[in-house]
C-alpha cells in the first residue's frame, strides 16, 4: 500500500503527517509556515512533499461548524483539496471538528511546554485526522 499524507490547514500554518506504507499508523511529518492566507506557498511546498515521497493520496481536514455547517475556513480546504486534484492526487476531506482540541489535550497530559504545544499541535492535529481516515479503512471506529 502506498503512503498517505494528512494536512490540517490553517491560516498560516499546515500541519503535516505521513502513514506508514501499510496505511496503519499517522505519525507527524512537520508544520508548513507560511504569510498569512497565503496558501500558494503552502501549496508548493505540500506539492513537493508529495513528489518527495512518492505520495498519490491527500487527506485534509474540513474545518466543519460544530453544526455540521461549511464556513470559510472550510471552504479553503475544499479549493486546496480541488486544485491537488488538479495536478493528479486523490483527495479525501475528512471531517476534522476537534482534533486541534484533542491534539492539545494530548500535549497538556504529556505536560509538554506552551512554546513545545505551538510548535507541534498542527502536526498532531494532522495526525488525529489521518490517523481517522485510516481507522475507518481499516475497518476500526
Amino acid at each position: 500500500m502506498a503512503r498517505i499524507l494528512g494536512l490540517d490547514l490553517g491560516s498560516v500554518t499546515c500541519g503535516v503527517s505521513i502513514s506508514d506504507r501499510g496505511g496503519i499508523v499517522a505519525r507527524t511529518l512537520k508544520t508548513i509556515r507560511f504569510p498569512s492566507e497565503d496558501y500558494d506557498i503552502c501549496f508548493d511546498e505540500v506539492l513537493k512533499i508529495l513528489q518527495e515521497n512518492e505520495i498519490k493520496k491527500v487527506v485534509i481536514g474540513l474545518p466543519k461548524h460544530m453544526n455540521g455547517d461549511i464556513g470559510e475556513r472550510a471552504q479553503i480546504s475544499i479549493q486546496f483539496a480541488k486544485e491537488l486534484e488538479k495536478e493528479g492526487y486523490e483527495t479525501v476531506l475528512w471531517d476534522e471538528r476537534m482534533t486541534t482540541i484533542a491534539a492539545t489535550k494530548v500535549l497538556l497530559e504529556a505536560d509538554v511546554s506552551r512554546k513545545k504545544r505551538k510548535k507541534v499541535v498542527d502536526q498532531l492535529a494532522a495526525v488525529e485526522i489521518l490517523q481517522g481516515y485510516l481507522d475507518k479503512q481499516n475497518g476500526g471506529f
